[in-house]
């Protein structure tokens, strides 16, 4: 459901097309702080659950040190990594993570059709350190318009509840 707005302007008796962004004309119901909150805690839970079961038994098993638990430590890495592809891929595939699946909340880019590499590595790489730095940046959501956060408004994203078809009962 979109659009695409052309203008046309002559110059020197040449026409000249210029391409203007796709405005999505679609009705969403924006997802608020506390929806997006509950989530945000069930996808940690998850990121927890893969480090505790594959993560730090690899370690173990290649006899790497967990006790150096610092930031910049083996450990510290791998599970940065994991923190970051859990968000990037999940969001770039299904434009939503688990939490957001559970709770029926999905990622949308605000003026495309699907998000790009490029907005979803922004959003969720940058944007995610950015509001973890600063944690009272994703408070931000609670006072927008669209609900969006700091990572949303810079990635031109915002994120929806899933529009469910409900099913009437045959008989």
């Amino acid at each position: 459901m979109t659009e695409n707005y052309e203008e046309y302007t002559t110059e020197s008796n040449d026409e000249r097309m210029i391409e203007t962004a796709e405005i999505r004309k679609e009705s969403f119901v924006y997802a608020g702080f506390w929806m997006r909150f509950w989530a945000y805690l069930l996808d940690l839970l998850m990121i927890f659950s893969l480090n505790a079961m594959i993560i730090k038994p690899l370690f173990r098993g290649l006899g790497i040190s967990l006790s150096d638990a610092g930031v910049f430590s083996a450990y510290g890495i791998v599970s940065g990594i994991v923190f970051y592809a859990y968000f990037i891929l999940m969001t770039k595939f299904f434009q939503q993570t688990v939490g957001k699946m559970v709770f029926g909340l999905k990622v949308i880019p605000l003026k495309q059709e699907s998000p790009s590499w490029g907005t979803i590595i922004f959003r969720e790489g940058i944007g995610r350190y950015i509001s973890a730095t600063i944690i009272v940046l994703y408070a931000v959501v609670a006072f927008t318009p669209k609900k969006q956060g700091l990572h949303d408004l810079f990635a031109d994203t915002s994120v929806v509840h899933e529009q469910r078809n409900n099913v009437e009962p045959a008989f």
